[in-house]
């Protein structure tokens, strides 16, 4: 590819695509130049961000098609629901192979698909228009997730052998859009939301450095999910509240708490584990990300919440509530960490320059579809386990048809309690 610079369009103009916006300050050679959303005020409102920021002259479109007739888009970031992942991906190939546009290179959000009938659908698309794609997995690109495994591989494994268990949790205390919490839109609840970053950096950790996703091979899986907060009447009316009426979490919750083991086995025939937590009913001082990894003589560990500042303020100081400390923020007054650079500590900025680079490159990036399908693969695996409370062999069969209970709006935990 002989372009040096890269303009750069955003599906979707909401919370996600303005995180992504705060992290190209740090990314070279690429300018936002379009944000796309049937919301145009909300996408104007990212573009007046973008231009603030000073990341590229962005423009408003009320439409993908509109946003990618502009010749000087030569890759578009999907960051819209994900009930319109296909639907986007499909419009973006159309446009491709019509020639209506010069796209290089197409970048997903997490999930690739609410399923792996979609996920697949996903990765087909981009073969078909020849397009370049990478899996927006934020968490393998944290530095201290690369820093901290870079370590452990270089000093522990190489004189003591390699690592066998990791653990990932991600824990908030719930989402902040209501189609968030409805599993008919979202494709699950906090397992598929969360579970998709867990299950992926804990992959990466026991992955030797430079070996390829193959190098591990998942045999079985077992799972646990339940609602233990948000179906609580008193919590159900407050979703109830804040959506209009649209979310029932009395009859059709999300699960709230999920867990999962993985069992891995590596090239030598060793077993591997991956231990994985999720959580909407978390109430800290905000979204908490812990990783750990262990091996026969050493470990590591991350704690995000760990943070090198942290301020406090006694009960006289009131203020509105906000997000100005930490994301998913639950409180403004006591002892409060703060994370000063969320884009940077948890890996939007290395994140982008990965994409933005691999597409100025014409390479693959090395977090593509092909690992957002199978992140999908594990996650449905996942609710396959919990559903009928047994572990599940891999590969799943019957996997490509499998949609959750929570997605088909059937899942009730309590509903089944009572029954019993």
């Amino acid at each position: 590819m002989s372009h040096k610079h890269l303009g750069v369009g955003f599906v979707g103009g909401g919370f996600i695509t303005r995180f992504h916006l705060r992290s190209w300050v740090g990314v070279r050679d690429a300018d936002v130049l379009g944000i796309a959303d049937p919301d145009l005020a909300r996408a104007e409102e990212a573009c007046v961000l973008a231009r603030e920021l000073r990341v590229g002259e962005a423009k408003p479109y009320a439409s993908v098609g509109a946003m990618l007739e502009d010749p000087e888009i030569r890759a578009v970031w999907i960051c819209a629901p994900n009930y319109t992942r296909v639907q986007v991906m499909e419009e973006i190939a159309q446009a491709v192979l019509k020639g209506r546009t010069g796209l290089v290179g197409v970048a997903c959000e997490k999930p690739l698909g609410r399923n792996v009938r979609e996920a697949k659908t996903m990765l087909e698309l981009t073969g078909k228009a020849g397009l370049l794609d990478g899996y927006l997995e934020n968490q393998v690109f944290a530095p201290a997730v690369v820093r901290g495994k870079d370590i452990v591989w270089s000093r522990g494994a190489k004189l003591c052998g390699p690592p066998y268990l990791a653990r990932a949790a991600e824990e908030h205390g719930g989402p902040h859009m209501p189609w968030f919490w409805e599993g008919q839109l979202q494709g699950g609840g906090v397992l598929n939301d969360m579970m998709c970053h867990s299950v992926e950096e804990a992959r990466f950790m026991l992955t030797a450095p430079g070996a390829p996703r193959e190098s591990l091979i998942p045999v079985k899986i077992s799972a646990y999910a339940n609602c233990l907060k948000w179906q609580d009447p008193k919590y159900a009316a407050i979703l109830a509240q804040s959506s209009g009426g649209k979310t029932d979490y009395i009859n059709r919750p999300a699960e709230d708490f999920a867990r999962s083991l993985v069992e891995y086995r590596d090239s030598q025939g060793r077993s591997l584990v991956v231990e994985t937590t999720t959580s909407w009913c978390y109430v800290g001082a905000g979204l908490r990300l812990s990783m750990e990894l262990l091996g026969p003589e050493y470990s590591m560990a991350i704690n995000t919440l760990d943070s090198g500042l942290k301020v406090f303020f006694s009960r006289n100081v009131r203020g509105a509530g906000g997000e100005d400390l930490i994301e998913k923020q639950n409180a403004e007054i006591g002892l409060m960490p703060v994370v000063s650079s969320e884009e940077t500590e948890y890996g939007y900025i290395a994140e982008n320059r990965h994409m933005v680079e691999s597409f100025l490159d014409g390479k693959r990036p090395g977090e593509n579809f092909g690992d957002g399908l199978a992140v999908t693969e594990l996650l449905m695996a996942a609710y396959m386990s919990a559903e009928q409370d047994i572990t599940i062999k891999l590969p799943a069969p019957g996997i490509e048809e499998f949609v959750p209970a929570v997605a088909r709006g059937t899942w009730n935990p309590r509903k089944s309690k009572e029954s019993r």
